[in-house]
């Protein structure tokens, strides 16, 4: 039954039938013991909406981990080296989340491996406690920093940030998915923190597509790289993977639980643990070109239960960072069909199933196929279809 209900929504598993693949429509006795109803993911893997669906491999591996009794410490640190292994990372831990790694990645950075200064934070005493940030790189993330007593520095330029740095700088924080946005390039932000001793941290939290990505980030250079479990991996929706260099890993350890640091709340379980090594594992294997051809599909049957739309058009349409997989782009002019974006997304929340999708302006819907299973797609372009040709 656990099998079943995980089975991978965008893997090519020619082998299941269709017939016994999980949906929204399936019936769902917890939830409805609740009163929940599962809903139709058209926004991807975010964490409002659970994350992803965890394959079957992963439901074992945290079975299996939950039967007995381990010494956590070491098993943090044994499947933190074995996940190093397959991303090519100097060394990897696993966190309760991308946010809990820039937690205690950020902790790590301001103690410097001090014992004594991981202590006494978020008391800035002593501690070189400011973070260098791109303003256009802000993002709301910032107060999983200022919870270890970091003070976020915002610049723009690379002369204001070559200027910013002092003898209070502790790290230098870069959002991937914003990229494009900043003046300050990945690469650039690299070489600066090397040439000044500053360590930098990437949180590439939804960027783990392509796969490459893994490894792509601490061969740049950054001394800490975030990604989350429970997206593109596939992992336990509570876990995230912070990598990078061995001393800063290794000061990022007592930060969290089981130790008594400032993260003793972001708690990893032996179940995560072992999930999210299955996942990592799972993930390197598995045959990226069908699930692309799988979403491509999916796209594609949006797109014509649409084509007859009258003053409606589609586009695929894939995220130049971040979640790069094909999505759908549904567009039309709202004073000439009388309808918003608001009044479309909440009659697609409002059926059953309900189904949730991304918001983009006056007129504009995105679409996530990533997450969809069954005759899914084929829900969303017929309700689609009824709600803007009526």
């Amino acid at each position: 039954m656990l099998q079943t209900a995980a089975l991978a929504p965008a893997a090519a598993l020619p082998a299941v039938a269709a017939a016994t693949e999980i949906t929204a429509l399936s019936p769902a006795p917890l939830y409805k013991s609740l009163g929940m109803r599962p809903v139709i993911n058209g926004m991807g893997v975010v964490t409002v909406l659970g994350g992803s669906i965890m394959p079957p491999e992963v439901i074992q591996a945290m079975e299996e981990a939950s039967r007995f009794f381990i010494p956590l410490p070491e098993l943090e640190r044994k499947v933190g080296a074995r996940i190093a292994e397959l991303v090519q990372a100097p060394a990897a831990m696993v966190t309760c989340g991308a946010a809990s790694a820039i937690a205690v990645g950020t902790a790590a950075c301001l103690s410097q491996g001090d014992a004594a200064k991981l202590r006494q934070l978020p008391n800035r005493d002593g501690i070189k406690y400011e973070v260098i940030q791109q303003k256009s790189h802000r993002s709301g993330y910032e107060h999983q920093m200022e919870l270890c007593g970091a003070k976020v520095v915002t610049v723009e330029t690379r002369q204001q940030l070559e200027a910013a740095i002092n003898e209070r700088t502790g790290m230098m924080f870069y959002l991937n998915k914003a990229e494009h946005d900043g003046q300050i390039k990945a690469e650039e932000f690299v070489k600066i923190g090397k040439a000044r001793g500053i360590p930098t941290m990437n949180d590439a939290a939804s960027d783990a597509t392509p796969k490459e990505n893994l490894w792509k980030y601490t061969k740049m250079g950054f001394d800490l790289v975030i990604f989350s479990g429970g997206k593109a991996l596939r992992g336990p929706q509570a876990s995230g993977l912070l990598l990078g260099r061995k001393d800063l890993i290794e000061a990022s350890y007592p930060a969290m639980s089981p130790y008594g640091g400032i993260g003793r709340g972001m708690k990893v379980g032996k179940e995560e643990l072992c999930g999210l090594l299955a996942a990592v594992e799972r993930y390197l294997k598995v045959d990226h070109a069908a699930e692309w051809k799988e979403l491509e599909a999916r796209v594609a049957t949006i797109r014509a239960a649409l084509k007859g739309v009258k003053r409606v058009t589609t586009e695929r349409h894939i995220p130049v960072i971040a979640n790069e997989v094909p999505h759908v782009m549904v567009q039309w002019n709202e004073r000439t069909l009388g309808m918003t974006t608001k009044e479309v997304h909440e009659r697609l929340m409002g059926g059953e199933p309900s189904i949730h999708t991304l918001q983009q302006g006056p007129g504009k819907l995105l679409i996530s196929v990533w997450m969809m299973r069954g005759d899914e797609a084929q829900i969303v372009g017929g309700r689609l279809g009824e709600i803007l040709g009526g």
